[in-house]
């Protein structure tokens, strides 16, 4: 059986190095999701400020909710565009969502200072981290079962066990 260039050079890899490669944006991903989650008290009172606490906490909760829904649009839309234009830019533009929608939470301003507008572009930065997370997990797998096809069992379930 013969091997093309592109085969043998991708078996050379180590595949610890691949993984890793993989494993950083979905890592940077979780730390993004995890920290919303850890300081959603402090978000429901900046961001969703109600008479009382339990209602600004369950909009804070939901807003949490919400970007788990649109995962599947982000692993369908980010999938075709990975067998587009590869996983790389995929893997790419997963990562530049997902710094998008942390930057968005970050510098938005109180509900005190813009009204309204503040929980909105809360709830479209979660949007878009979710969207991001969707599409980064498929795309991450497969590119390292492409580049360690000798490896396919061991790096799909690192891919399962960074997640």
């Amino acid at each position: 059986m013969a091997t093309s260039p592109a085969t043998t050079t991708a078996q050379q890899r180590n595949p610890f190095r691949i993984i890793a490669a993989a494993s950083i944006g979905n890592a940077l991903e979780w730390y993004d999701i995890a920290v919303y989650a850890i300081f959603a008290t402090v978000i429901s009172k900046v961001f969703f400020p109600a008479q009382d606490e339990t209602v600004s906490l369950l909009l804070t909760l939901g807003t949490f909710g919400v970007s788990f829904l649109i995962r599947p649009v982000g692993a369908v839309v980010l999938g075709a565009y990975a067998d587009r234009a590869g996983r790389k830019a995929s893997l790419t533009l997963s990562i530049r969502l997902m710094v998008l929608g942390t930057a968005m939470i970050c510098l938005m301003p109180s509900y005190e200072a813009i009204g309204v507008i503040a929980p909105i572009g809360i709830l479209l930065a979660r949007l878009i981290q979710g969207f991001s997370a969707g599409g980064e997990f498929g795309s991450a797998t497969a590119f390292m079962v492409e580049h360690l096809p000798g490896r396919r069992g061991f790096v799909a379930s690192a891919a399962a066990v960074e997640a």
